[in-house]
């Protein structure tokens, strides 16, 4: 069994860094799922894909994967640059940008 450690995406819907300052650990699926016949849900014969570990930092999650034998992937994903500005800078003289409205 394979997992994941990755820094999950800040969600569109927020302006700050939230919930993206954490590590998560997830189970790869080593069998698709499988579609029941009669009812028609998706269902897994494996039950360590409902597993999510959350860890602080990078190294935490890389720990505890070798100290329980588990073989492990690490997925980095560039965050952009925050570029910080303030309310004030809209009204400078030296703005670059016109005015739109």
């Amino acid at each position: 069994m394979t997992a994941r450690i990755y820094s999950p995406a800040k969600s569109a819907m927020q302006s700050g860094q939230g919930k993206s300052r954490f590590w998560l650990l997830e189970y790869v699926l080593d069998q698709p799922r499988t579609i029941d016949p009669l009812m028609g849900w998706t269902s897994g014969v494996d039950m360590k894909q409902q597993i999510r570990l959350r860890f602080d930092t990078l190294e935490e999650a890389k720990a505890y994967a070798e100290r329980n034998g588990v073989a492990y992937r690490v997925e980095e994903t560039e965050k952009p640059p925050r570029r910080i500005q303030s309310y004030s800078d809209n009204f400078k003289p030296g703005r670059a940008q016109s005015w739109t409205h």
